[in-house]
């Protein structure tokens, strides 16, 4: 076997999902072993954190009447969206004892700082891409976010 062969022979092996392939030939005898444990739990731990979250947002608004629900859901039309541009944890002050970066009626511009997320131990500060007066703020301190997650309902100026 060539090095483009072995090449690939363990492409093939990864994207096929075997755990171990082994072929021999007249003088040469080449065996190829994957572990594939480590995604599949870290995919069954994040839908059980947003659950939660979802679950309890959802019986409160089927509770209220429609009438209230509808000019709601208008509102929120004219207003634009700050959304997360990653997977972590949502902080809205730099630390406990640091004062919020934005609150709701603060006027922003292009480039404040309206958060950090936390995401594998990196704190990363969000900036706006657009100008106007924070409406609402609609995740909680400390949570987690999963990506393009409304975080920032923003009317224009």
């Amino acid at each position: 076997m060539d090095i483009k062969q072995i090449q690939d022979l363990i492409r093939f092996v990864s994207k096929s999902g075997v755990n171990e392939v082994s072929i021999e030939q007249k003088d040469f005898k080449i065996t190829i072993k994957t572990n594939e444990v480590q995604p599949q739990v870290i995919h069954a731990s994040i839908p059980a954190q947003t659950a939660p979250v979802a679950l309890p947002v959802a019986p409160v608004a089927s509770a209220e009447p429609a009438v209230p629900v509808a000019p709601a859901a208008a509102d929120t039309s004219k207003y634009l969206t700050i959304k997360s541009p990653m997977i972590g944890t949502f902080y809205r002050s730099a630390s406990p004892d640091k004062p919020l970066f934005v609150n709701v009626g603060d006027e922003i511009k292009t480039g404040t700082v309206v958060c950090i997320i936390e995401a594998m131990k990196l704190f990363n500060e969000i900036e706006s891409e657009i100008s106007g007066r924070i409406v609402k703020v609609l995740v909680d301190n400390a949570s987690p976010v999963e990506y393009d997650q409304p975080l920032f309902l923003v009317e224009p100026i």
